[in-house]
């Protein structure tokens, strides 16, 4: 089931997100984030008039995908960054595949003309993953990120929503 997150989803995803926080290089966050953060944010996100999303299985939280402004001038006013999540462990399933077309279903009722997604390289999935849905790279910041003592590369993906 995929449906609109709320604040009383927040402690499951930050549970959910704590991982990619503490093992791994795909978020570039250092320090769990609070749920109260969490909910914020969800807030933030949802009261600009974008989506945030959640899927469940069994009644819990296994993934999040949200849309948010990419920067904060006026000309990139059309332009959003998506991000996914996925509980570790359920990669691989489609859960993440419907996730997404449903948020990219949902941006594209809005006045979002381009979707763009930055993945921290190497990640094999996340990038087969938006390729299979339309994405297409546009380039790669090397050495932009700095976490467990080594420099990473961020690639960028983009996606156009309308035209």
């Amino acid at each position: 089931m995929i449906r609109n997150a709320t604040p009383a989803d927040a402690a499951a995803i930050a549970e959910l997100y704590a991982y990619y926080v503490d093992e791994t290089v795909i978020t570039f966050e250092i320090d769990p984030v609070p749920a109260e953060e969490l909910a914020r944010r969800i807030g933030v996100v949802q009261d600009s008039g974008l989506p945030w999303l959640v899927t469940e299985e069994d009644g819990e939280v296994v993934g999040f995908a949200y849309a948010a402004p990419y920067r904060p001038r006026a000309a990139y006013l059309h332009s959003v960054e998506v991000s996914i999540y996925l509980r570790h462990g359920i990669q691989g399933r489609g859960v993440g595949g419907a996730l997404y077309r449903e948020l990219l279903a949902r941006l594209r009722e809005l006045p979002v003309h381009l979707a763009l997604s930055l993945i921290a390289l190497p990640n094999d999935a996340s990038v087969a993953l938006h390729e299979r849905l339309g994405f297409t790279h546009a380039g790669t910041f090397t050495e932009v990120g700095r976490k467990f003592d080594r420099w990473i590369d961020v690639g960028h993906w983009q996606l156009l929503l309308e035209g």
